[in-house]
């Protein structure tokens, strides 16, 4: 029967469960016949005898056993006096059994011979012998040639490769995966999509052969593959594996994936051995749990030891928790350090700080590193620093490229840019962009748009359906959703014109609260029409006092019609200084005429 794996492997995972007692026993009898045989002269049994107590390591017994059943012509016996010879250091007089060996056909041997070749730099042996090995089928001999043809960088090497895989060697069949994970990733061959994707699904499967054989780098490769297709457990499960088996890298991993699961507790755990074992990201995540829980003066020992490590970000968040107390200082300090170390993010944030401090001329080559290594962040800060300097056509390149990369607010700076300059269809997709990421700055200057190409309402019969929520409108309530002031008054306005007085009202309401001058007045307006004057003057007083001419024009109107002449001269004269034109003039008239009035 064909089983998978070496008999210690077998026993490690209690396939074979039998009685050492017995174990010990049975190969006792076994090697009194062996010993029997041999005495008799019986060749094989002197070659098996000799294998055995050469891996027990019996170095003594074996030899004389071996040198008799190689005198008789026995090639595996040869091989193997070859192993011990070269594991008493006599290296060249091993190469001499093994080449007797593998003449007579023995592929171990010329794997063993191939190797000793190549540890003394002849290449060009250590390849001929690899190749017979290779040829004759012996995992390790395909291997060892694939393993010497990569170095070369011959393109034979992955059908080797290949083959030792597909022979059961675990290793190869873990670096084929990652040869063909890097093509299907496009950092080599791969001409296409459909080839990649080929290529990254039979990258999954030699992770697995090579994970089920126990190796935990193609267990931990094999679980991040299942973690980005979302099959969380299946790969928590092979992160497990891993990180048993020492690898600090999956131990991270399945941390990560237990807090993403909000198990922080075991999350803290696997971080925690990871970090022990020398794991930057774990120990960066480590001082984030407890910086979260307030704990800083650990979340500074976490960070100092991921920086320790060598993992850069360690600088950088130490930078953070430093500028989060307001030891700026320091702050700057960490964030020099990670920025020099090419860390893009702390460039930028450096730049931030430098500029906060009113060192712009600092700031700006900072930015400038930091977005060309390709901070979106960074980009836009240099597109603000340009516009606020006056340089327009500089900041928008900068925002271009920020908006490219998806950052929602340079692509709301592009869109307004586009705008000014006339080019509606470029400022369009902008805006959309700005919109759909979030923006209700974005979602407003959208719809006003929209709004501008609207052809005018057409006339309606009794009992049709007078209105249909066109784009516009959507994008109005997306904004005033988000609190945009201007865009609640426009959304107001609209339910005002569909005759809906409640919706109109509470949007009117909603901006007015948040500080609406607009929004204060035509709430007023729509409770004067409903017959609450009085409320009315409350938001028209709010409006008024806010800036806003006609409603200082109505409150006037309305103290007027009270009688309450004085007060009513007092708002005339607002609403003239407020304006705009055409309220100045009715108001002055309306001012003159009280304080005729007023002196009659």
């Amino acid at each position: 029967m064909d089983v998978m794996g070496d008999k210690a492997t077998l026993l490690e995972t209690e396939r074979f469960v039998q009685s050492s007692d017995r174990d010990e026993a049975g190969e006792a009898a076994e090697e009194l016949r062996l010993r029997l045989a041999a005495d008799a002269g019986d060749v094989e049994a002197m070659s098996v005898l000799g294998a055995m107590l050469l891996r027990r390591g019996d170095l003594d017994g074996a030899e004389p056993q071996l040198r008799a059943a190689t005198a008789e012509g026995d090639r595996a016996a040869a091989n193997n006096l070859g192993v011990l010879l070269h594991q008493r250091g006599y290296a060249e007089e091993a190469a001499g059994w093994w080449r007797i060996a593998a003449v007579a056909g023995s592929a171990a041997a010329a794997h063993a011979l191939g190797r000793h070749h190549r540890e003394r730099g002849d290449e060009p042996a250590a390849e001929y012998w690899l190749r017979q090995s290779a040829e004759q089928g012996h995992a390790l001999g395909a291997y060892a040639l694939a393993d010497l043809l990569e170095h070369r960088g011959d393109p034979g090497a992955q059908r080797w490769m290949r083959a030792a895989a597909e022979r059961g060697h675990r290793e190869a069949a873990y670096r084929l995966a990652r040869a063909l994970d890097r093509r299907g990733a496009g950092e080599s061959g791969g001409d296409n999509g459909v080839d990649s994707e080929a290529a990254l699904e039979e990258a999954e499967q030699w992770y697995r052969q090579a994970a089920a054989r126990g190796h935990r780098r193609a267990a931990l490769h094999l679980g991040a593959i299942l973690e980005r297709r979302g099959e969380l457990k299946e790969a928590g499960r092979w992160y497990l594996t891993s990180a048993k088996d020492g690898e600090a890298r999956a131990a991270c991993a399945l941390g990560f994936l237990l807090r993403d699961a909000g198990d922080e507790e075991n999350a803290a755990v696997w971080w925690l051995r990871a970090a022990q074992e020398g794991d930057g990201n774990a120990a960066n995540a480590l001082g984030a749990l407890h910086a979260e829980r307030g704990e800083t003066q650990t979340a500074e020992r976490w960070y100092r030891a991921a920086m320790d490590a060598g993992d850069v970000n360690g600088a950088y968040n130490l930078g953070l928790l430093c500028a989060e107390q307001g030891r700026t200082a320091q702050a700057e300090q960490w964030y020099r350090r990670a920025a020099y170390a090419g860390h893009r993010e702390a460039a930028n944030a450096l730049a931030i700080l430098l500029l906060q401090g009113g060192d712009t001329a600092g700031a700006e080559p900072w930015f400038s590193k930091a977005a060309e290594a390709g901070s979106v962040d960074a980009a836009f800060n240099l597109g603000i620093l340009f516009a606020g300097r006056g340089e327009d056509r500089v900041a928008l390149r900068w925002y271009e490229r920020a908006a490219a990369a998806g950052h929602t607010e340079a692509a709301l700076q592009v869109g307004i840019a586009l705008l000014r300059d006339g080019d509606e269809a470029g400022a369009e997709r902008h805006l959309r962009c700005a919109a759909g990421g979030g923006s209700a700055e974005g979602a407003y200057r959208l719809a006003t748009l929209l709004d501008a190409r609207r052809p005018p309402a057409p006339a309606h019969e009794l009992g049709e359906i007078v209105h249909e929520k066109t784009e516009c409108e959507e994008w109005y309530e997306r904004a005033a959703g988000q609190g945009h002031r201007r865009a609640q008054v426009r959304v107001g306005m609209l339910a005002a014109a569909r005759g809906d007085v409640v919706e109109a009202a509470r949007w009117y309401r909603e901006a007015a609260e948040a500080g609406s001058r607009n929004g204060a007045f035509n709430l007023g307006l729509l409770l004067a029409r409903e017959g609450s004057e009085p409320e009315a003057a409350v938001w028209w007083t709010r409006a008024a006092d806010a800036g806003h001419g006609r409603a200082a024009l109505r409150l006037a109107l309305v103290y007027a019609r009270r009688g309450e002449l004085t007060e009513g001269q007092r708002w005339a004269d607002r609403a003239v200084s407020l304006g705009p034109q055409e309220v100045t003039e009715r108001a002055a008239r309306l001012r003159d005429a009280l304080r005729q009035e007023l002196s009659a």
